[in-house]
């Protein structure tokens, strides 16, 4: 298939493994996938040390389990990336753990407060959800049904997230306002979430035109602050001065993109920020950790003539 035809035929769910794809579907789709991925993992390990840290039997329970799901969409994620054809998962593995797989801006920066794990689990995965909700009606099939199982997922975690979010806006004052300054910390880097503006997106025209992507930045990002800037309010959250949020006629929002700081979130984008890289080498560090429990699985296996079960990471 050439690519016209591609951009021809495309819809949601066109495509699977057995059609012929032009390479630049395959990149791309890979490409993309891949840093969804990647971002599911790099999630999980930001979010994995507040297990411990969760103030209750019971959170620490839901904790636990939003982390492991976090894990097994990223394997579902791998899967259909790898069925591209274009890279194996190992080797996706191997980038990321090297510093050159990319995923989202808001997993590489630290968490160090329990009042923080609200800003990903409720506002970053709401806006997640934003994003993904769209992605079941991708063009590549694999990735579609995958978003199935993650969005299923993912609400129960939005859910969970506002429950924190609820319980601690109706604690003590002293929590009331390191919420507050948690929110302050972490707002702009949410509404960077969904990326660069569309003037400056480099992928979008094409993943558009085949399919991959249903909506641009800007407007998931506007359809985000539209949905939790009333949320945020409703929790006692203020809004902070910056970035400057416009409000329209017909009561929709729309922030001041200026505002953000783009030169961050594009050093953020090619790996290089400080905070960043000891995020993926803790990822690293975990890979080399459990690399023997690899090694003895693949060499029993290949002592039985068999084939080797697939290790978790």
């Amino acid at each position: 298939m050439d690519l016209e035809t591609a951009k021809e035929r495309a819809g949601p769910r066109e495509f699977s493994p057995a059609d012929d794809l032009p390479e630049e579907y395959r990149k791309a789709a890979t490409r993309m996938i891949e840093f969804h991925a990647n971002s599911e993992i790099m999630g999980a390990y930001l979010e994995r040390p507040f297990i411990r840290q969760a103030p209750s039997i019971d959170r620490k329970l839901a904790f636990s389990a939003k982390v492991q799901d976090e894990i097994g969409h990223g394997q579902l994620l791998y899967r259909a990336a790898e069925s591209l054809g274009v890279k194996t998962r190992e080797e996706m593995l191997d980038d990321l753990a090297n510093g050159d797989g990319k995923f989202l801006n808001c997993f590489h920066y630290p968490m160090e407060s329990w009042v923080e794990t609200p800003m990903i689990a409720f506002f970053v995965d709401g806006a997640a959800m934003r994003r993904q909700a769209t992605l079941r009606r991708t063009s590549w099939e694999p990735y579609a049904h995958a978003m199935d199982k993650v969005c299923f997922e993912e609400g129960f975690h939005v859910k969970h997230g506002e429950d924190i979010l609820a319980e601690l806006m109706s604690g003590s004052k002293k929590e009331q306002r390191m919420t507050q300054e948690a929110f302050e910390g972490w707002w702009p880097r949410i509404i960077q979430f969904f990326g660069p503006t569309d003037d400056k997106s480099t992928h979008h025209d094409f993943a558009t035109s085949v399919g991959l992507k249903q909506q641009s930045n800007d407007q998931l990002r506007n359809a985000f602050l539209d949905q939790y800037i009333p949320k945020a309010r409703k929790y006692g959250l203020e809004i902070p001065d910056e970035p400057r949020i416009r409000e329209r006629d017909d009561g929709t929002y729309e922030v001041e993109e200026d505002d953000l700081d783009w030169d961050e979130f594009f050093t953020i984008a090619k790996n290089d920020y400080e905070p960043g890289l000891d995020q993926i080498n803790g990822r690293k560090a975990a890979q080399e950790a459990v690399q023997w429990v690899r090694d003895t699985i693949e060499g029993d296996a290949s002592a039985a003539g068999g084939h080797a079960p697939q290790a978790a990471d």
